[in-house]
């Protein structure tokens, strides 16, 4: 009978944190929402930030080989979408300069702008290296 009480408490501890998470996935939508779920549902047994950490190495793995299977013809497409991206970047670390309300932020901010930068530029040397491959050569 003692066994039998022990594990119906567990079993509501579970339906209150699925509650809880199901809650924070309403209100919060993301990886953070998906760990906390993952450490409901698994009694605790999952640290969501272990969840979160794996995502991390899974996206590695798959942009590795996403990048290294796109054809040579593909990759002056793929430095111009990697240009727009960083420019996008560079609008977040200029907000995060601008409008933060401490130093740490800031200084992750020009960080973030200055490596930004170097890239935003490298890639339009290497995109433009790329399509004079492509054009005839005057004789």
């Amino acid at each position: 009978m003692d066994a039998l009480q022990k594990a119906l408490d567990q079993l509501d501890q579970a339906t209150a944190a699925v509650k809880l998470a199901v809650q924070n996935m309403a209100t919060a939508p993301g990886a953070g929402a998906a760990g906390d779920a993952a450490h409901a549902l698994s009694g605790g047994a999952v640290d969501p930030f272990v969840f979160q950490f794996a995502i991390f190495v899974l996206a590695i793995f798959v942009g590795y080989y996403v990048v290294w299977s796109v054809t040579p013809a593909l990759h002056t497409p793929l430095m111009a979408v990697t240009n727009a991206i960083s420019s996008v970047i560079v609008v977040g670390a200029l907000l995060a300069v601008g409008i933060s309300a401490s130093g740490l932020a800031a200084g992750f901010g020009f960080v973030a702008l200055v490596l930004v930068s170097v890239n935003i530029f490298g890639g339009f040397l290497v995109t433009q290296r790329m399509l004079a491959m492509y054009k005839k050569k005057e004789k």
